[in-house]
């Protein structure tokens, strides 16, 4: 699918983006990001919670996935690995080769034990799991992770493909590092879980308010609010971002596709 502005060689498609927990028009936290280099299309998944298999495959062959990014380990942004390692595992075709899988420190345990299996041998033969440790490159795209802060190990992910750059929050609560990770986006892709007028646990995740300050402080070309959870009204979080940034501002909704630069 594409929306009104079309698609470039580098874009975004919103598979899931209900916060906390699937809601009823959105999978959890799930992003296809896809570009053109050597002849070939490159799709990275980042994140795939509970809900988001399904949905995803309207959007790219499962098998010609190249890699995964998990943002941390809470099940709204993994939970769905353990049906992907289904697919992969048992495919009429055959069993397709390990896919690499980068997330936090643990992943590969929490992969195990999100599908109640040993250790060892886990999932060796479907996933090729690696933990954050520095910027690493999957075909033309070049990715930084970066902690943020969450009760959880838990990263947000500045994703550069030439000179253009989506920038990803995951989740988490306010931190300077996210002007870093944010700096100079073509798109920042923000969480937005909370509403600065209730009193908010720290270290958790954003009001709508702070994804707009994010924005305006790193400079962000664009704004994408995500994750907000089935029992607020998206439009109070909308309506706290588009107060304090002037730039093009919106929720994301599943099936959009979002050009970067």
């Amino acid at each position: 699918m594409t929306d009104q502005r079309g698609t470039k060689a580098f874009r975004m498609t919103v598979v899931g983006c209900s916060g906390s927990f699937p809601g009823p028009e959105s999978p959890a936290s799930c992003y296809l990001v896809q570009a053109e280099a050597e002849g070939r299309t490159w799709s990275i998944v980042v994140d795939l919670g509970n809900g988001a298999l399904g949905a995803l495959q309207r959007y790219v062959d499962l098998l010609a996935v190249d890699a995964v990014l998990l943002s941390h380990l809470h099940t709204d942004h993994c939970l769905d690995m353990s049906s992907y390692q289904v697919f992969r595992k048992w495919h009429p075709s055959g069993r397709a080769p390990a896919l690499p899988v980068w997330g936090p420190a643990g992943t590969g345990t929490r992969l195990h034990r999100a599908y109640d299996m040993p250790t060892l041998p886990g999932q060796e033969d479907e996933f090729l799991v690696r933990e954050y440790d520095g910027p690493f490159e999957v075909g033309p795209f070049r990715i930084r992770p970066v902690p943020v802060d969450h009760p959880v190990p838990a990263y947000g992910l500045r994703i550069e493909v030439d000179d253009h750059v989506l920038a990803y929050t995951g989740d988490t609560g306010p931190t300077p590092v996210l002007l870093d990770l944010a700096a100079d986006a073509d798109l920042l892709l923000s969480e937005a879980s909370f509403r600065a007028t209730d009193d908010n646990p720290p270290g958790i995740h954003l009001t709508g308010a702070e994804a707009g300050e994010t924005a305006v402080k790193a400079g962000a070309k664009r704004l994408v609010l995500t994750h907000v959870p089935p029992w607020h009204d998206p439009q109070v979080m909308l309506a706290e971002a588009v107060a304090v940034y002037d730039g093009p501002t919106e929720l994301a909704a599943c099936g959009t596709v979002y050009p970067i630069g």
